[in-house]
């Protein structure tokens, strides 16, 4: 959520602002803007609505002069979208600049107190809040350095900070807690950014800031500082992958891009983790010994990373006969949980910044369980926060709804059961291999659902359910795990209200909604439920409902008896099934999105990293 960028150089500010904000659209926001350091000062230029407005204003930025700036696209929290409230906000004096991620939640309290003193606010923001106390604290001491100090010690809640003062034109002053930040080397240069993707064209040097550090920097130095104001030096880190693995390449849309990914996400998630037969998580210490000793597996995550951990369930329990638990991060901290040193807590998230599961791992800790993370971005604060982590490798994904994200979280996952059941020997050794055979074909069988054909089918279907204003998804056991995120995905891109059920609970209320013409899909691949889910089926068709089924190749001619679509995917290991099944569902959302005129990589109101509670 929001997008921060900060430079300082050689090069006119400006284009680089925007250029870099361009990159981290797909966080989510609803207004953007930028602060220059100019020869006559601070130069604010912001404006409601899509980035290109704000291009459009300023030429691309070519007519905002200066070499030291930040920019800022926002996510509505406090004070609905607007010119006024989005950022840069300047403090009362305007000697002072910043930007801001994340949500200040004792902003009220110090509201109160800064207008008692006479303040006034050009905005309903917690962020001018911010900008109004530093500027206090400021035109008190004459430092800048103390009055960020000051004001930081203040706040309660979550920031990333970016920070210019008209009395000090080449530096810029970065800060944050519970917000991502990244500092990015340059030769000459030097950045602030929420994300790689907005610098990466310039460095692919970078240090990832923890809570309570700082960064002072010009064009030529950087100084960093921990939470005491000790100075620190903070190890450079190499981005790995390049500026075209965050670009469209060809494609309309980050999504479609996306999902076409997925094989070779795919192998590099599982590859490495595959040797001489065996699977091998290295760096990580779950011995046969501590999982004896485990009362429960406890998964926390939000969105898509929560309905992967709804097929880790089915699997562990399955697999490992371990008590498997899914929470909602969101609640996790408010509901007493009942976890100890026994207790091995999970947290799934693509981001590895998503607030409330970072909260969930902090939480887990205190009460003495141990934590794991299923995590994409290295270095990350859930990465760091967490005792161990396995990192999927899905590379940058731009698009706010997940695809390969949570198809490489689903592949750990087959993973670290199979690990588990190995450990506690409760796998023979003929079906651990075929586990491991299935694995190795898991891409070519994504590439293969990949295939023209079956696009063009795909595409068919989704011109004719597009009319479609209301869904119901259901499916079985690991099937209605699937069909929650197959749900998730027409909600988020298509706009289209949708729900999803278990099958069988079709008759306990839901089966009051169907009526002629309503859209229904239905998730039938575990052949020894298919008969329980195609009578259910027949049910919902004996309404008038509008019927497309997911089945295996081998069930499809049964299915097309009751069925009106259908759409066949190739068979695996019962475990790794939701892989394959869940491929047509996200070109099922995607194409119907399109077909609907949705701004698929952006849809409304959603952001790609939820780094606020």
């Amino acid at each position: 959520m929001c997008g921060i960028v900060g430079y300082t150089g050689s090069r006119q500010a400006a284009p680089i602002l925007i250029d870099g904000l361009s990159k981290l659209e797909y966080r989510g926001y609803d207004s953007a803007g930028i602060c220059v350091h100019g020869e006559d000062g601070l130069n604010v230029v912001k404006a409601k609505g899509r980035l290109q407005i704000l291009s459009d204003k300023t030429a691309g930025g070519n007519e905002v002069q200066g070499v030291v700036g930040i920019g800022h696209t926002r996510w509505a929290t406090h004070g609905a979208p607007s010119d006024h409230n989005s950022h840069p906000h300047l403090s009362a004096s305007g000697k002072i600049a910043l930007v801001h991620n994340g949500i200040i939640e004792n902003e009220a309290r110090l509201r109160e107190e800064l207008l008692a003193k006479g303040i006034t606010f050009a905005s309903e923001t917690d962020t001018e809040v911010v900008a109004s106390m530093l500027g206090i604290y400021y035109d008190e001491c004459g430092d800048l350095i103390a009055a960020i100090r000051k004001t930081v010690a203040r706040l309660e809640g979550s920031y990333a900070l970016g920070i210019l003062c008209v009395d000090d034109p080449d530096r810029i002053v970065a800060v944050k807690k519970n917000s991502p930040l990244i500092f990015g080397f340059g030769q000459g240069e030097n950045y602030i950014a929420s994300d790689v993707p907005a610098i990466l064209k310039h460095t692919q040097t970078v240090a990832y800031l923890n809570d309570g550090e700082m960064a002072v920097f010009d064009a030529n130095s950087v100084q960093f500082f921990d939470g005491n104001g000790n100075p620190i030096v903070k190890t450079r880190e190499q981005i790995t992958w390049s500026i075209s693995a965050a670009e469209r390449g060809g494609f309309e849309h980050f999504m479609l891009k996306e999902i076409f990914e997925q094989p070779k996400a795919l192998r590099d998630t599982i590859g490495p983790r595959l040797k001489d037969g065996k699977v091998v998580l290295e760096g990580i210490d779950l011995s046969a010994d501590y999982l004896k000793g485990l009362n429960k597996i406890c998964f926390v995550a939000c969105g898509s990373a929560y309905y992967a951990a709804g097929v880790a369930k089915y699997i562990l329990e399955k697999y490992c006969r371990i008590t498997t638990e899914i929470m909602m991060a969101s609640e996790f901290r408010y509901c007493d949980p009942v976890l100890d040193e026994k207790t091995l807590v999970i947290a799934v998230s693509q981001s590895g910044e998503t607030a409330d599961t970072l909260e969930a791992v902090r939480e887990a800790k205190r009460r003495g369980a141990k934590t794991l993370g299923i995590i994409n971005v290295v270095g990350s604060a859930i990465a760091k926060a967490a005792d161990q982590t396995i990192y999927t490798c899905a590379g940058p994904e731009i698009a706010v709804a997940t695809t390969k994200g949570y198809t490489t979280q689903l592949a750990v996952i087959y993973l670290l059961t199979m690990h588990i059941a190995q450990a506690l020997g409760k796998v023979d050794a003929d079906t651990y291999a075929g586990w491991v055979a299935a694995l190795e074909r898991l891409p070519e069988q994504v590439e293969d659902l990949l295939s023209q054909d079956r696009i063009d089918q795909i595409k068919s279907f989704a011109q004719r359910l597009t009319r479609h204003n209301n869904a119901f998804y259901i499916g079985r056991n690991l099937d209605g795990a699937v069909c929650l995120e197959g749900s998730l995905k027409l909600k988020e891109v298509a706009y289209i209200h949708s729900e999803c059920y278990p099958a069988g609970e079709l008759k306990h209320g839901p089966l009051s909604l169907i009526e002629d013409g309503y859209m229904v899909v239905a998730l039938a691949t575990i052949r020894e439920l298919f008969d329980k889910t195609v009578a259910n089926v027949r049910e919902v068709r004996a309404r008038g409902a509008d019927v497309l089924c997911v089945t295996l190749e081998e069930l499809a001619a049964e299915a097309k008896k009751q069925a009106q679509n259908v759409i066949a995917v190739p068979s695996t290991d019962p475990m790794i099934q939701p892989s394959l099944n869940i491929i047509p569902m996200q070109l099922l959302g995607y194409y119907i999105a399109v077909n609907r005129g949705c701004d698929v990589d952006k849809p409304r109101n959603l952001a790609k990293s939820v780094t606020v509670e």
